[in-house]
């Protein structure tokens, strides 16, 4: 009995050890990956044309004021002097002063990125839920018109620009029917339910696009499990279908679903430039806009190397949750 016990806390704390072998593997990937994206985004700002001060100055600014502005924010030095004294502050927590605020950049990037991911998480709620039972409806009809109806509407929602179902939504609840308001960003001192209200429409389009990959993925994952053996074993027992599918067929379903959903909540937090450009949306997508329009330059890498630290992150939970929840996973991470 001992050796038994024994046995068995070694194969767990082997595993326990595996997992995170492959966790700290992919953590350092990710550090790499930032740093990649750390001299992407610094070169990306330097490429892009015009004059720092002359953007910020005006077209009929005097030269030499112009000159000496650029100096007087270093952008006449040399390349690689700015991208160490850049990445030297952001290790430290300062992400720079905004070339058209005059003022420190954190803030702005604190309270557009709550924006974003309010939005993100809303659409989140809404279409992991809906398209995981619209999956496994789906499966559970294979083949039948409820199947197809399911799949053919999920994906032509997919492959609808987001700007197109965006335009749609606002003609028709907006502006013809004046159901909803076409501004995501409510007044201030709304209550919940008003904010709520005004993000309705800015979370369609999401929810469009969204719903039909997190559908197939459902479907496909819930297909396999029903013609699984162990699905076969628990049907032959003589379980009742509702105990077969939600304790057999489920569980193991749609845990692919979950990990693949958790990789696009980046997208939803950090990928909505046009959403929130349409809805008119003070979120991380669209101050990067504006700052790219204004040459802001401190402003528009602190906001793309944030969006980057986000997917980062959304694709390193959705690997831990994968090789954390999925016993054949950390086996084959041994090998």
């Amino acid at each position: 009995m001992s050796t038994t016990a024994s046995t068995v806390t070694r194969g767990a704390s082997g595993n326990a050890a595996r997992v995170a072998g492959f966790l700290a593997t992919r953590l350092a990937l990710a550090l790499v990956t930032l740093w990649l994206l750390s001299v992407l985004v610094f070169a990306g700002g330097q490429l892009l044309p015009g004059d720092v001060g002359r953007a910020i100055l005006g077209p009929l600014a005097d030269a030499r004021a112009v000159a000496a502005l650029n100096h007087q924010i270093g952008a006449d030095r040399p390349l690689l002097t700015q991208y160490m004294q850049w990445i030297g502050h952001l290790l430290h927590g300062d992400m720079g002063t905004s070339y058209v605020f005059r003022e420190p950049v954190a803030p702005f990037i604190g309270s557009a990125l709550a924006n974003s991911a309010k939005l993100g998480l809303l659409a989140f709620c809404v279409v992991v839920p809906l398209g995981m039972a619209g999956g496994v409806w789906a499966a559970l009809n294979e083949g039948r018109w409820l199947d197809r109806t399911i799949s053919i509407v999920g994906l032509s929602a997919t492959v609808v620009p987001e700007f197109v179902s965006s335009i749609v939504l606002i003609l028709v609840f907006g502006v013809w029917l004046r159901w909803l308001p076409i501004e995501a960003s409510a007044p201030p001192g709304a209550g919940v339910p008003e904010q709520l209200r005004h993000l309705i429409l800015p979370v369609l389009p999401l929810v469009f696009i969204f719903f039909g990959y997190i559908a197939r993925m459902a479907r496909a994952g819930t297909v396999e499990a029903l013609d699984a053996d162990y699905t076969r074993t628990a049907i032959l027992k003589g379980l009742p279908p509702h105990v077969v599918i939600f304790r057999h067929v489920l569980r193991n379903a749609l845990l692919p679903t979950i990990t693949v959903a958790a990789t696009q909540f980046g997208y939803m937090i950090g990928g909505l430039v046009v959403v929130e450009t349409l809805f008119h949306y003070e979120g991380i997508g669209s101050l990067i806009y504006n700052a790219a329009k204004a040459k802001d330059f401190p402003m528009l890498e602190a906001g793309v190397l944030t969006v980057g630290v986000v997917y980062t992150v959304a694709n390193f939970v959705a690997d831990a949750l994968h090789v954390t929840l999925n016993p054949r996973l950390r086996v084959r991470s041994a090998e």
